[in-house]
């Protein structure tokens, strides 16, 4: 006569057989039907061990139901992430980034925003950091300001083709420094993937959407 550790009565031992990496809803449940079928007639399972069994199954398949919920959820969510991505084509964007796309002799609109009145020196560098113009634009209140550029070096030159970067020098009436954040606005013409990301293209650029800070649509 043998019993094993499920107090399971037989005649013989059972054959080995490899245990299985994961307990499952119809192992459990197979074990606990097996455990009644074949339990000691003379010893027969307590109550209170039963009722414990149950409750471990009770458990058991409230843990699978709410691991199926949380992979709906999870689904879910990823199909909204990804449609709300797309629903940045063909509308207007704006990121905090300070770069610049020159193509055709046109530019993206670019934008500042000063946290005090400043006098202020704008500089664009190209995509090796070397400075091409030197803008003085004078005193300018807090707020928002477009940048006025108009795609030409310090020589006189129209630039070319390229991405471009921008930055402040903004000091106050005591010549303190004035804070500042830059952005870039466009019109979003797709999106891209990269190592499972979403990536918003704007211009020649590709931008993340967590750094969009304000999205319209487009007036063309």
């Amino acid at each position: 006569m043998f019993i094993d550790t499920l107090g399971i009565y037989s005649e013989s031992a059972p054959a080995y057989t490899s245990p299985e990496k994961e307990l499952g809803r119809d192992q459990f449940l197979t074990l606990l039907v097996a455990q009644l079928k074949n339990q000691d007639p003379l010893k027969p399972l307590e109550s209170a061990d039963f009722t414990a069994q149950l409750a471990q199954f009770s458990s058991l398949e409230q843990l699978f139901g709410m691991n199926e919920s949380l992979k709906c959820i999870e689904e879910a969510m990823a199909a909204q992430e990804s449609g709300d991505v797309l629903d940045y084509i063909g509308r207007s964007v704006k990121t905090l980034d300070n770069s610049i796309f020159v193509k055709d002799g046109t530019m993206e609109s670019n934008v500042y925003e000063l946290q005090d009145g400043a006098e202020v020196v704008v500089t664009i560098r190209d995509d090796e950091g070397l400075e091409i113009r030197t803008i003085y634009a004078g005193w300018q209140d807090a707020g928002e300001h477009k940048l006025d550029w108009d795609g030409k070096d310090n020589q006189g030159s129209v630039v070319g083709d390229g991405i471009y970067t921008f930055e402040l020098e903004a000091t106050d009436e005591q010549g303190f420094i004035v804070p500042y954040d830059t952005y870039l606005t466009g019109e979003v013409t797709g999106v891209t993937y990269y190592g499972g990301d979403p990536f918003l293209m704007v211009g020649n650029k590709l931008l993340a959407p967590e750094n969009v800070i304000e999205v319209r649509i487009s007036e063309s």
